[in-house]
């Protein structure tokens, strides 16, 4: 239905995910444990919340290197930021006057 909201990005962990990874300029990315400081999430619900945003495609998840320690860096995809804009777009007709 057009009216719906993208229910991947309406529940509040994932759009507050999206929403800072939104303001990062592509292509950079932000360490996992940054983000979960950021937002005051536990490693395992952001673990749970990213496993669904990457099975969707809106974000993808790195592992690396930060010197000689093991890092994962996290940044939105192309359709992330497009699903993102379009949740966005929709959410402001449901709220006119938003």
């Amino acid at each position: 239905m057009r009216d719906q909201l993208d229910p991947i990005i309406h529940a509040e962990a994932r759009l507050r995910i999206l929403t800072t990874l939104a303001e990062l300029p592509p292509p950079d990315a932000i360490l996992f444990t940054r983000l979960a400081k950021l937002l005051g999430m536990t490693a395992g619900n952001l673990t749970t919340h990213l496993g669904k945003l990457e099975d969707a495609g809106y974000v993808t998840i790195d592992k690396g290197y930060e010197g000689n320690r093991p890092a994962t860096y996290l940044k939105m995809t192309e359709p992330g930021r497009q699903a993102y804009q379009a949740y966005l777009t929709q959410l402001r007709r449901l709220l006119p006057g938003v």
